[in-house]
Formats: C-alpha cells, structure tokens, sequence
C-alpha cells in the first residue's frame, strides 16, 4: 500500500511524541505541528493524505485551524483528535468541515483503523480527481500534471491556482481573490509572488499552443483553452 503521509497536530509534547513516534513505527510519514498557525504553514506547502488534530491550541485551535484549511481545501480528510467530549464540540467539528471525531484517552489501534479507512473512503469517494486541459492531465488530489510519459509534481499554491483557473477556463479569475484565499492578503509582495507561480504554470503547459493564460491588467487571469 502507498504510504500515507499524516499531518499531526498537536501541542502537548508527551502525547504528541508517543502517538508521532507510534504512527511512523506503523509504516505512516507523520509531519507533526505544534500549533495551529505551523501546521496551516506546512498545508500551503505539503503534499498531504490527511490531518488529525486537536482542538484545544495555541496561535491558532482547531476548529479555525480548519476553518482555514476548508477555504481552500475540500478534499483533505480531517480528524479531530480531542479532549473536548461536549456534544456542540462534536457537531461543530462536522460542521466547519471534519471528517471524523475521536475524544482522549484513545486507543491508538483504533486512530490507525479510522486514519486508514478515511484515506480510503477519500479515494473513492472522489474518483472525479482528474481534470483534461488541453491534451495534458491534470489531478488535483495527486497535485500533478502530465503529458503523455512526462510528469509535474505541483506545490500546493500551483495546485490551487491552477484548479482556480480550470474551474472557471475562459472567465476571468479575480487576482485579488486568489492572493487573499492563498496568501492571506494581496499585498504588492504578494502579489508579485503570484506574478511568479503564474509564469511558471505557463511554462508546464508550455507543450500545447492550444492553451494560454492571459493577464487581465488590474482584474485577474483568465485560462483560455481553444
């Protein structure tokens, strides 16, 4: 089985280390964040399979931790992994965007079972994870693009972008709304760094002359695939 890469958050060092050390001894890649505000860092930038965290955090807790993530990211699964037991904890957790909720002390046989079981319910569950633009194949899910035999891994940022543009191919895509969703504000640095991810999404679908990205001065960009 392909391996599954974790990320774990948590802020509590002596369980943190226990169920980190325990999940990698199973055969998991577990990237392990302290808090709120590190581990939505390391979504921006990793490839992930799932997330289990806690709520209860310091900088960011859990459930604006996923808030965030949810407004760029519909497919991670997300399990809360908590000492919070009320039951409006529990519906809140399904409600922003979890996936499952287990409550401390837990069985560390059984968050293997669950991380397991979403991960596979996430792959079925979204067959539709490829996307035809032009005569290259792109998946959102695997953050990949290909052209026959050649393949692009993506970062997360060009992976977002690029789902952007496809949703909306030959519309305009607010430049704004792309800096603010994936940057956290659209300031002059930010938005010459997306000035750079679009030059280089250009350049991986460079190969067909049948798709262009056009910059529309002062608005946004717009994927035009004739």
């Amino acid at each position: 089985m392909e391996s599954i890469t974790i990320l774990y958050v948590e802020d509590e060092l002596s369980l943190g280390k226990i169920t980190n050390d325990t999940l990698k001894k199973n055969g998991f890649n577990v990237i392990w964040a302290k808090d709120g505000k590190e581990a939505l860092e390391i979504i921006l930038k990793s490839k992930i399979d799932i997330a289990v965290i806690d709520i209860m955090m310091p900088k960011l807790d859990g459930f604006n931790l996923v808030i965030e993530i949810r407004k760029t990211n519909n497919l991670l699964p997300i399990l809360f992994l908590t000492a919070r037991v009320l039951t409006e904890d529990v519906i809140k957790g399904f409600e922003i965007g979890g996936n499952d909720y287990m409550k401390k002390p837990f069985s560390i046989e059984e968050l293997i079972i669950r991380i397991k079981e979403l991960v596979k319910r996430n792959k079925i569950s979204n067959p539709l994870n490829t996307y035809l633009i032009g005569k290259y194949t792109f998946n959102y899910v695997r953050m990949e693009i290909t052209l026959q035999d050649q393949k692009i891994s993506l970062t997360h940022r060009e992976n977002e972008i690029i789902k952007r543009l496809y949703l909306k191919t030959n519309e305009i895509v607010s430049r704004t709304e792309i800096l603010i969703d994936l940057w956290g504000d659209d300031s002059y640095y930010n938005g010459r760094s997306l000035d750079v991810f679009i030059t280089k999404i250009r350049k991986y679908f460079s190969e067909d002359q049948s798709i262009a990205i056009k910059n529309i001065r002062g608005v946004g960009y717009k994927l035009i695939v004739s």
